[in-house]
């Protein structure tokens, strides 16, 4: 059984992975609107995928018989000055979220809640890969700097993106 104490944690960091799907959906749109369309694609996936996250965290309440308590999520941002402020945006946010992850990680050995820390690593696995992912979009996008055909080149590449099954596909 949950405490109490994780519990809100949990339901917490349900309301971010869902908040974080609205950032990731609107870096898209924003992507879709400059013609973009693998850099929104990528985008896209992204905010499926912590759709998933936000799955599995309320799954794991519901198992540990606990009560989810969806909350309002609040509105993401709308627009940035560049392609690259919106990469690293995503950057920062992802950042933010492993600290997320590593206080809950902290909050469940502390409560020798050994059941959600072992839950709870997998996330902080994912954060690792998902700051590297992120950054080296962003490295990618200072690189191009202004220039078109290489945006476009980024871009396709970015497209290609698939999911695999435990994000979401």
């Amino acid at each position: 059984m949950l405490s109490k104490k994780m519990q809100k944690m949990l339901n917490d960091q349900i309301n971010m992975e869902l908040y974080s799907a609205y950032i990731y959906w609107s870096i898209s749109a924003y992507f879709h609107s400059m013609n973009l369309d693998g850099f929104a694609r990528w985008m896209r996936l992204q905010g499926q995928e912590e759709m998933t996250h936000a799955a599995k965290i309320f799954d794991h309440v519901l198992e540990r018989d606990g009560t989810v308590t969806l909350a309002q999520v609040k509105g993401p941002p709308t627009s940035w000055k560049s392609p690259l402020a919106a990469c690293q945006a995503a950057l920062k946010h992802e950042q933010m979220n492993s600290k997320r992850f590593n206080t809950l990680m902290d909050a469940a050995l502390s409560e020798k809640d050994h059941a959600s820390s072992t839950f709870l690593q997998w996330f902080v696995d994912e954060q690792v890969e998902e700051e590297a992912q992120t950054s080296a979009l962003v490295e990618n996008v200072r690189m191009v700097k202004d220039s078109g055909g290489a945006l476009f080149m980024l871009d396709r590449e970015l497209g290609a993106r698939q999911l695999g099954p435990e994000e979401g596909a």
